[in-house]
């Protein structure tokens, strides 16, 4: 059995340490928030995930050397905005010879970087063989319920992607093997901003149609944006894109969903932000995805629609009205 450093300990967070514990490993979970620690430490439940004690072997600690001391494996889930920071820390304490696992969804603003590409540049290229993803579509809430769910695991090489499939499996959670890291990444960070855009779609009452429409053609837009970027088509079209992008359009319990159905409401970015309590990474990634469109020349209307929305430029009805009105092309796919 492994020994695990986990940095992070939001709901995603714990919910995989959690896994991880009941599969026999040693998981050291490491947070900035004492009161957080203290908290799971005395009651063994996150205050986000009520009703779930841990299991297996977990402990707490904010002291990040404490965390990553002769572990066998360092598995993430911190913010995409705050990734580099934190691996700057990882860095600074010199870091175990081991697979390092990201599992936030982003891609990092002005730079344009998958998370895995993030960490590469903050640790030194030699720690590439060593970098490994996890992503797809997956909620915490169900995870740690044990409820069937499939994701994929992909890295850099076959190495590291046969221990994330090996280490993550359990009876219920199947992980799948994708060798194009940059597209399970770029389908796990896009599909946040589609999901903003159909949570507005249906705070708007505009139907299962209109929900389709927005799913297909965001589709579109990711698969155009990552191919131009040196993703796999085929890889959009799998569990780290289509599959992720359904649930997260389709269910409240995704925070992106719920952010854009209060947008519609009528709350402001930063009321809506309050409400949900957490980061909404779609609302980060949709300023990147248009970094990258310009620098391509992608056309992305739903993208922009969203973060026009966001900044306050322009009204949720008002957007559904200038994508209806846009020119008519012959689709293509």
């Amino acid at each position: 059995m492994k020994k695990i450093g986990y940095l992070g300990l939001g709901a995603w967070g714990y919910c995989l340490a959690s896994l991880l514990a009941s599969k026999g490993h040693k998981v050291v979970c490491w947070t900035t928030k004492p009161e957080l620690a203290k908290h799971l430490t005395d009651t063994r439940e996150h205050p986000l995930l009520a009703g779930h004690l841990s299991k297996g072997e977990m402990t707490f600690t904010t002291d990040m050397s404490e965390a990553l001391k002769d572990v066998d494996m360092i598995v993430e889930s911190v913010t995409s905005a705050g990734l580099r920071s934190v691996f700057e820390q990882v860095r600074s304490l010199g870091l175990p010879n081991c697979p390092i696992v990201i599992t936030s969804k982003g891609i990092e603003q002005d730079t344009g970087m998958i998370l895995p590409e993030v960490v590469i540049e903050v640790l030194g290229e030699e720690f590439r063989a060593l970098i490994g993803f996890l992503s797809g579509p997956s909620f915490a809430q169900e995870v740690i319920r044990e409820l069937p769910t499939s994701v994929v695991g992909t890295g850099y090489t076959a190495e590291v992607i046969q221990e994330i499939c090996e280490t993550f499996m359990t009876p219920t959670f199947r992980v799948y093997p994708n060798t194009d890291i940059l597209g399970v990444a770029f389908g796990g960070a896009l599909k946040n901003i589609i999901g903003i855009a159909c949570g507005i779609s249906d705070g708007l009452a505009l139907g299962c149609s209109s929900k389709a429409a927005l799913m297909t053609r965001g589709l579109h837009e990711i698969r155009k944006l990552s191919v131009a970027c040196g993703c796999k088509a085929e890889t959009l079209n799998g569990l780290a894109g289509m599959g992720d992008l359904c649930v997260t359009c389709s269910s409240p319990i995704s925070r992106n969903f719920r952010f854009g159905t209060l947008l519609a409401q009528g709350l402001s970015t930063e009321q809506a932000r309050n409400r949900i309590g957490m980061v909404v990474e779609g609302a980060y990634t949709c300023v990147s995805a248009l970094q990258l469109s310009k620098q391509h020349k992608i056309i992305m209307p739903i993208s922009e629609a969203v973060y026009n929305i966001i900044q306050g430029t322009i009204k949720p009805i008002e957007a559904v009205s200038t994508l209806m009105k846009r020119t008519i092309k012959e689709e293509h796919l």
